[in-house]
């Protein structure tokens, strides 16, 4: 018969407490379990939106590469029976009214949402702690630091970095993008009408076309670097990272406040 680790409970007298952990449980996987908590972190319409946006970016990622260096000639049938180069373009479309769509939602949800779903939309620079705790983190990330601090929502260099890439790059990316699309709408349509006015600012369509390919690489950076530092955090930092924007809860890794 297996030995069991019994976990003791304040509220019931010594006798009768019969908790149980099943498995190879030893009294150290106890004491863990004591110290690690969890916070719920991430609302559902947040986690949601990630994912979603998340594979909206890729699509638009690949399509709009391919927009921008169309593949060679096909040799498979006339050019009159072939509509690659218009899948392509529906599906850019398509992603970025998907987008947009979840853009807007995700603002909303800022304002009804929990305060950890307000942190993508700005950065407290007012605050002196901030800077302080963003030289730390910049240090952590620079392998110059010992151990990272504790964070519930973003840490923040991840704050940082999500609004400029996020909030302010996604704005950039659909004001170019719409721009582009009503371009091809024509004058007097609906895209015209609302992002018409970015082509005339720019005063060039190629420069247009070319800003927004900048912004994309941007993003494909952006992109590269945040699945690294996910990962990273999740092995290194004192938290959870990657499954916290599946479940939504914040693990901790230790019961220290600091």
């Amino acid at each position: 018969m297996e030995d069991t680790i019994h976990v003791p409970n304040p509220k019931v007298p010594e006798p009768m407490r019969r908790s149980v952990l099943a498995g190879d449980a030893t009294e150290a996987d106890v004491d863990s379990i004591r110290r690690r908590t969890s916070v719920y972190v991430y609302e559902a319409p947040v986690r949601l939106w990630h994912w979603l946006n998340a594979a909206a970016i890729m699509v638009l990622i690949v399509t709009g590469f391919l927009i921008g260096r169309p593949l060679p000639t096909m040799q498979i049938a006339e050019a009159y029976d072939q509509f690659i180069m218009g899948y392509i373009r529906f599906a850019h479309f398509a992603a970025a009214m998907i987008l947009t769509v979840g853009f807007f939602g995700r603002i909303y949800w800022a304002c009804v949402g929990n305060h950890h779903a307000r942190q993508l939309f700005y950065v407290p620079v007012w605050r002196a702690a901030y800077w302080r705790e963003l030289v730390v983190e910049l240090r952590w990330y620079l392998f110059l630091e010992d151990e990272p601090k504790k964070y519930v929502g973003h840490n923040p260099l991840a704050q940082l970095a999500m609004f400029f890439f996020m909030t302010l790059g996604l704005t950039f990316m659909l004001v170019t993008g719409w721009a582009l699309y009503a371009e091809g709408a024509g004058q007097g349509s609906l895209p015209d009408s609302a992002m018409g006015w970015v082509l005339g600012l720019v005063q060039n369509s190629q420069r247009l076309h070319t800003l927004h390919h900048l912004g994309m690489w941007a993003i494909v950076i952006f992109m590269i670097v945040h699945i690294y530092a996910a990962i990273r955090e999740d092995i290194m930092s004192r938290q959870s990272m990657v499954s916290t924007m599946i479940s939504g809860h914040r693990t901790f890794k230790d019961d220290r406040a600091e």
